[in-house]
C-alpha cells in the first residue's frame, strides 16, 4: 500500500513537472517568434515607431523585452537599436526626443532598457564597472528635478507634491510616478531615501481611501468610488482624456502601480493603504480585460500587473470568491491565445496609448512573459 501511494505521487510530480516544461516551451516558442517580428521591424536608425508624437520610448521599451527575453546586447538588433537611443542622451543627463513632451518618461524608460543592458554586459565580462554606469547616473540626477518638492517651490500641502509628470511643467500623474519609481529603484534609491518617500505622498493620495494620508477634495464627495483602488490624477477633470466622473473611477493599471509604489516606499501588508489595494485586486482580479477600462490600455495592464506582483513575489492571488490564481500560468495562456500568425501582438479592441502599434504591444509582451517564466 506504501509503495503505491509513493508510486502515485511520483506520478504526480512527474506529470506535473512535464506540464510545467510543455508551458515553458510554449512561451519560449512563442518570444522567439515575437523576437522575429521585431528583427523585421526595426527601422534602418535602429529604432522602432519613432515619430515626433511618439518620440524614443517605444524602442527603449522594445529592447528593455528583448533583452529580457535573452537577445544579448552584442546582438547586432539590440547593438543598433541602443545607438539609436544614445541620439537622444541630453546634456541634462535625460535620454529623451529633442523638444519632445515625455522627458521623464523616456529617461525613466532608458533606465530600464540600459541597466538590462548594463547588468548583462557585467555579467558577460565578470566585473562590477559597466559602460553605461555615467548614463545612468546622469539619468537619476534629471529625474530627480523632475518631481514637484520644495526644491520646485512645491509645499507638502499641494496636491502636486511629490509627484512626477511626463516632464517639465506638466501636472504629475500616477502613472509618470511609478515609472519615476522604477527607475530610482533600478539606479539605488532605497525606500528611505527623501524621494521615494515625497513620491508616496503623491501616490498616497491617489488611492480611492480616506485616511490621514489622503485629504484631497475629491475623497469627499466620492463616497461611492472610495473602494481602495487607484486613480491615475487626484485632481478629477485634470486629464483630457477623462471626464471628471470617468477620472474617479479606480481601475486595474493605476491600482497595481499604487501597490507597487508603496511597496516600494516601505509600507508592509498590514499597512491600511496596502490591505484596502489588495482587496480590490482580490475583487477585480482578471487575465481577460483591463478592470475599468476593458480593451482600453490592456497590454500596458499585464506589464504593469506582472511587475507589481514580481515584485511581491506572489504566485498566487486569492480572490474574493476563495478562489485561487496561478497568474503567471493564467496570464501566459492568455497572451499566447493573442499572439498574431507573424509573431506580433496588438490591440485589437483598442487604439488608445498607442496600443494599436504592434511593434510596442510585442515590447510590452516580450517583458510580460519574462515576469511569467
Amino acid at each position: 500500500m506504501r509503495r503505491l501511494l509513493t508510486l502515485s505521487v511520483l506520478c504526480l510530480f512527474l506529470t506535473a513537472t512535464l506540464a510545467v516544461a510543455q508551458d515553458a516551451t510554449k512561451i519560449r516558442q512563442a518570444v522567439e517568434k515575437g523576437v522575429a517580428f521585431l528583427r523585421s521591424a526595426q527601422g534602418e536608425n535602429g529604432g522602432w515607431s519613432a515619430s515626433p508624437r511618439s518620440g524614443v520610448g517605444p524602442s527603449m521599451i522594445i529592447l528593455a523585452g528583448l533583452l529580457d527575453s535573452g537577445i544579448k546586447p552584442d546582438d547586432p538588433m539590440v547593438e543598433k537599436g541602443l545607438a539609436f537611443i544614445k541620439n537622444s542622451i541630453r546634456e541634462d543627463g535625460g535620454v529623451y526626443t529633442k523638444d519632445g513632451f515625455f522627458q521623464n518618461y523616456e529617461t525613466c524608460c532608458a533606465v530600464m532598457c540600459f541597466a538590462k543592458a548594463n547588468e548583462a554586459i557585467k555579467k558577460a565580462q565578470k566585473t562590477d564597472k559597466g559602460p553605461y554606469d555615467e548614463l545612468l547616473a546622469n539619468a537619476q540626477k534629471f529625474i530627480l528635478k523632475q518631481q514637484y518638492t520644495e526644491e520646485r517651490d512645491v509645499k507638502p500641502e499641494d496636491a502636486h507634491y511629490g509627484g512626477v509628470g511626463y516632464g517639465g511643467t506638466t501636472r504629475p500623474d500616477l502613472s509618470n510616478t511609478q515609472f519615476f519609481l522604477d527607475a530610482l529603484k533600478t539606479t539605488g534609491k532605497n525606500a528611505d531615501d527623501p524621494a521615494i518617500q515625497k513620491a508616496l505622498v503623491f501616490v498616497s493620495r491617489c488611492q480611492n481611501l480616506e485616511s490621514e494620508h489622503n485629504t484631497m477634495p475629491f475623497v469627499a464627495t466620492n463616497a461611492k468610488n472610495l473602494d481602495g483602488g487607484f486613480i491615475y490624477v487626484n485632481q478629477p477633470g485634470a486629464s483630457r482624456m477623462e471626464s471628471a466622473e470617468e477620472s474617479l473611477r479606480s481601475y486595474g493599471a493605476m491600482t497595481y502601480a499604487g501597490l507597487k509604489s508603496m511597496i516600494y516606499a516601505g509600507l508592509n501588508k498590514d499597512d491600511k493603504r496596502v490591505k484596502a489595494a489588495f482587496d480590490w485586486i482580490s475583487k477585480h482580479y482578471s487575465v481577460k480585460e483591463h478592470p475599468g477600462r476593458g480593451a482600453n490600455g490592456l497590454f500596458y495592464y499585464y506589464h504593469t500587473m506582472s511587475k507589481s506582483l514580481d515584485v511581491l513575489q506572489l504566485n498566487e492571488i486569492e480572490t474574493a470568491d476563495g478562489n485561487k490564481h496561478a497568474w503567471k500560468t493564467e496570464l501566459s495562456e492568455e497572451l499566447l491565445s493573442k499572439q498574431k500568425e507573424n509573431g506580433s501582438w496588438v490591440n485589437d479592441g483598442s487604439r488608445q496609448w498607442m496600443e494599436n502599434d504592434p511593434n510596442l504591444v510585442t515590447g510590452f509582451v516580450l517583458l510580460v512573459l519574462a515576469y511569467c517564466q
